[in-house]
């Protein structure tokens, strides 16, 4: 398989994005993990559930009961990167 110049670049992008994610949890810019409505806001509401339903990204729960759940970030960007270059090849 041959891998071309947009294809190169494009997984160069990906990657650095990534990069850039996981400097600004580290740093705490940004949060590690994400609430439910805010990741519907981001990726879908049809997304996130068929990602859940799937196993895809793990949700957990700040406690028991009816406590709120929430998905860390590196795991949904990664999947939601990932993703994205499935679709070069």
């Amino acid at each position: 398989m041959e891998i071309n110049h947009f294809q190169i670049r494009t997984i160069a992008r990906l990657a650095a994005e990534l990069g850039a994610i996981a400097s600004l949890i580290q740093t705490g810019h940004i949060r590690p993990y994400l609430n439910k409505n805010e990741a519907f806001k981001l990726y879908g509401r049809a997304n996130v559930e068929n990602w859940l339903k799937d196993g895809l990204i793990t949700p957990r729960k700040d406690g028991d009961y009816s406590a709120a759940w929430r998905i860390e970030r590196m795991e949904i960007e990664l999947l939601v990167k990932s993703i994205e270059m499935m679709r070069l090849f």
